[in-house]
């Protein structure tokens, strides 16, 4: 639960999927070092995020468990000690075995998470996951630099469009959770414009994640086979928040969270089978 491993195992899928897409002769070694680093980082803003907000985790439900939260631990500046070691871990691990750039994505998007996003806009700004967000954009950038660290197209299409997917994803979770953030004074977007407008917004950014999940193929970065995983991902998705903004409700929030994921799955299916796919 400290280090939040769903979150990290997410992270470390994307930067994986990312080096699939980057790499023709695939290494498993290279892929279990890969995830081991992006845990690392992922864990180290996890651990700084319970840390620094086991003030209102103690009165959301949700969170209310956390171990910072419970008080499980005596001394939470242990915490703090336990996040910056692990991110400095990741960081001097991923730049020896990968390269000094691997190294330098893992840290900004252990900082985009655990600064920008927790401590600058979390509690201030309706815009706290459009900018932290981000921290998904840099794993795509540091599973590609992993293969090659110079600037690639493809790499930075694919963290455009983990860029446009974050807010669709946790807009609609926290239409789900408006009464808890409500209750502590976290100004998600759900609680400063009301669940119906909420799922406009989140219909309108997805058009854009739509239209960012094309550029990869119109440029010609990849095939057929990723064009068509994309727009049937995407008319799924889009469905999905037609159907919230008619009935914008807390389980249809649920619901388009889970299909948020659902896109995901199938958008990093349809990049993997096109470049590596034998037909």
């Amino acid at each position: 639960e400290l280090l939040k491993l769903r979150i990290g195992g997410m992270i470390a899928l994307t930067a994986v999927v990312a080096y699939l897409a980057m790499a023709r002769d695939v290494s498993v070694v290279h892929i279990l070092l890969l995830i081991a680093v992006m845990l690392l980082g992922a864990s180290s803003s996890a651990v700084f995020n319970h840390w620094y907000d086991r003030d209102i985790d103690r009165k959301m439900e949700r969170t209310s468990q956390r171990p910072l939260a419970t008080g499980a631990l005596a001394n939470p500046s242990h915490a703090l000690w336990l996040a910056g070691g692990l991110l400095v871990i990741g960081v001097a691990l991923s730049t020896w075995l990968f390269n000094p750039i691997v190294g330098l994505h893992l840290f900004l998007g252990a900082f985009f998470y655990g600064v920008v996003y927790t401590v600058w806009l979390k509690r201030r700004s309706w815009l706290n996951i459009v900018l932290g967000g981000l921290a998904g954009s840099f794993a795509v950038l540091a599973g590609a630099a992993s293969v090659k660290p110079e600037l690639c197209a493809l790499p930075l299409f694919l963290a455009v469009v983990l860029f446009f997917w974050t807010p669709s994803h946790f807009w609609s979770l926290a239409i789900f959770l408006r009464e808890e953030y409500q209750k502590v004074g976290v100004p998600m977007l759900p609680v400063v414009v009301g669940e119906q407008k909420t799922a406009f917004y989140i219909f309108g950014n997805t058009v854009f994640l739509i239209t960012a999940s094309i550029l990869p193929w119109f440029f010609s970065e990849l095939g057929l086979i990723y064009l068509l995983g994309a727009i049937l991902a995407g008319v799924l998705f889009l469905y999905g928040n037609w159907r919230l903004i008619q009935t914008p409700t807390r389980e249809m929030g649920w619901r388009n969270f889970i299909g948020s994921m659902r896109y995901l799955g199938i958008l990093f299916l349809a990049i993997v089978m096109d470049v590596h796919a034998v037909f």
